[in-house]
């Protein structure tokens, strides 16, 4: 996962610790949203996506990080989150792609591919 990290930091020009939460960002809103065979191999396939996804902050409300942020806002909730870090709407489209890109290389093009077909909304902003 660090070198998903780091790459993020270099490509959008951000620091590594709003990178790390941004990447947690996207992972848990992935966990939470896509079809579970193909959010299992994501898990399984990326490493130390898992942690990343059980170790999200739970401050959100509702049941964890995504119960109460994420029902009713989808991927908006996920951009507002996103930009909450400070990051600009250029800067989350690369945290975004990069962490797709990222996943489609360990886990898979169809799998990464479907997860995003499943989820209403997400492919405008990649």
């Amino acid at each position: 996962m660090q070198d998903l990290i780091l790459r993020i930091a270099e490509k959008a020009g951000i620091n590594e610790d709003i990178a790390r939460q941004a990447v947690s960002i996207i992972l848990s809103f992935l966990a939470k949203e896509g079809p579970e065979p193909e959010i299992k191999q994501l898990l399984d396939a990326v490493p130390g996506a898992r942690e990343m996804v059980d170790t999200s902050d739970s401050g959100a409300g509702g049941s964890g990080l995504l119960g109460g942020m994420f029902g009713g806002g989808g991927v908006m909730a996920v951009f507002n989150e996103l930009t909450g870090l400070g990051l600009e709407m250029g800067e989350v489209q690369t945290v975004a792609k990069e962490t797709l890109d990222y996943s489609r290389e360990k886990a898979g093009r169809e799998t990464v591919d479907e997860i995003v077909r499943s989820i209403p909304g997400l492919s405008q902003f990649i």
